[in-house]
């Protein structure tokens, strides 16, 4: 009798988890495609930025802490006093100081 009753209660608590689990959709889970990672081999040098050449724009992308103000004062330097001889001389603009060259050598480069 005990196994009758078991059987009763039981069968239909397993019949119904089979057919929620039959009748359940199924996951739509997109597979996002992956993303390449660029990395930079050993002995390459990083693409750096000619202060005779960069205009304003590509200045305040490129470098940091410098902004429109900075970058145009750059160019504005460049045109009334010819090339840059060094990268020591953005040292003369104003605003631009000792920790901001510092920040951004390895970025640019005179030729």
């Amino acid at each position: 009798m005990r196994n009758n009753v078991l059987s009763y209660l039981l069968l239909p608590l397993f019949a119904s988890l089979s057919f929620s689990l039959s009748a359940a959709p199924a996951s739509t889970t997109a597979v996002a495609e992956p993303v390449p990672v660029v990395t930079q081999q050993q002995g390459q040098q990083p693409q750096r930025l000619d202060l005779n050449t960069a205009d304003a724009l590509t200045l305040q992308k490129e470098l940091n802490g410098i902004g429109k103000a900075k970058a145009e004062a750059i160019v504005a330097y460049r045109e009334a006093n010819g090339p840059f001889a060094s990268v020591d001389e953005l040292l003369e603009i104003k605003g631009i100081g000792n920790a901001l060259l510092e920040r951004n050598r390895d970025k640019v480069m005179v030729e």
